[in-house]
């Protein structure tokens, strides 16, 4: 029998041949002082080609974005030269890819900040949460709120970067607004405690997200863009007072927009499924990919009842490379080796069996 979730579909000008999805996932292996990914990722992510979809790790749209060592970036040449060959080998095995854009705001430190400057957020308090320096895990450092005559600044950034992924042969791109990040942190009341047109109301904790979409439209149809959202998620310190209403509120704006996809983590990042997602994806018109907790049988179920139209997989996708081939014969899945999840080189990256070498 063949179930809904290996069937081919389409998430606005995306042709995918399944509904499997592989999530964005950090891995921190690319090179620290550029930005450019090498050549393990061109091995790793086609790797995993068999997804209906990949969407890449996040990558900075700038030197200020940046968060975590060894992330990679989408705003120099460089950076678009080495992301091309990731590209084209996903291409070459019938894959499709988008990266997600990713400005981290005030999840930083200054060590990992242009000329050791403050990180950038809403208003200038710093996160209650870690990231991962040249030292170590440390606190994040406290940032600078940002001017409102930097918003046009911002988005160029965002707009740059969208130019760039499509340099470098991407099949579109996914906006990161969710997990604490810079967006997440305008559109939350708890980190957005702003007073001029960027705080506030919904309407205005939401402006900059709409501005950078705006943005992002000179360069991609909006069929080639999509957008991650957590609006239970209190990760990296974020959170919000009203969630359902706020991003209630959100989705139907967005759905004026006709994305790709809503890529919604449903509940608390890589934690409990709690929270609104059922009735919050009624409210939205356009293709949902859900993401957090799914397994075979909860991604079938979900799909088949057609609460859910694409699945995205984390770490299943870190140790299976073959995922969407494992789940659609019901295979056993390798365990994965979180020692091995951040840094470091092939080892836990891409030297996982598939079913073909078992």
């Amino acid at each position: 029998m063949s179930h809904k979730l290996f069937s081919r579909t389409k998430a606005g000008d995306l042709d995918l041949s399944n509904r499997v999805v592989m999530a964005p996932l950090t891995r921190n292996r690319a090179d620290n002082d550029t930005g450019e990914v090498g050549a393990l990722h061109v091995d790793y992510y086609g790797q995993r080609a068999g997804a209906g979809l990949i969407i890449t790790e996040a990558a900075q749209i700038s030197p200020e974005g940046k968060g975590y060592i060894g992330t990679p970036g989408i705003y120099s040449p460089g950076q678009v030269a080495a992301w091309k060959k990731v590209t084209e080998a996903v291409h070459a095995k019938g894959g499709k890819i988008v990266i997600q854009l990713w400005h981290v705001g005030r999840i930083s430190h200054t060590s990992l900040q242009p000329d050791a400057q403050a990180p950038v957020a809403p208003v200038a308090v710093a996160a209650k949460a870690q990231t991962v320096t040249t030292a170590g895990f440390e606190d994040t450092s406290t940032p600078r709120a940002l001017r409102a005559d930097e918003m046009p600044r911002l988005v160029a950034d965002y707009v740059h970067a969208a130019k760039a992924a499509k340099e470098a042969g991407f099949d579109g791109i996914e906006l990161h607004a969710a997990n604490g990040y810079l967006l997440d942190q305008f559109l939350k009341d708890g980190p957005n405690t702003r007073e001029d047109a960027y705080g506030g109301s919904v309407g205005n904790r939401a402006r900059l997200l709409f501005e950078v979409l705006d943005g992002l439209e000179t360069v991609w149809a909006p069929g080639n863009i999509g957008i991650r959202l957590s609006p239970w998620s209190g990760f990296n310190d974020a959170t919000d007072s009203d969630p359902d209403t706020s991003f209630g509120w959100v989705v139907e704006q967005l759905n004026r927009r006709g994305l790709a996809y809503l890529h919604l983590i449903e509940g608390s990042t890589g934690g409990a499924r709690d929270g609104a997602f059922d009735a919050l994806r009624a409210k939205w018109t356009g293709v949902y990919m859900a993401n957090n907790g799914y397994d075979r049988d909860l991604a079938l179920t979900r799909v088949a009842t057609g609460k859910v139209d694409l699945v995205a997989f984390g770490r299943p996708y870190i140790a299976n490379p073959d995922l969407a081939e494992r789940l659609e014969q019901n295979a056993p899945l390798n365990e994965g080796d979180q020692a091995t999840y951040y840094g470091g080189g092939a080892e836990g990256y891409t030297d996982y069996p598939t079913l073909e070498t078992v």
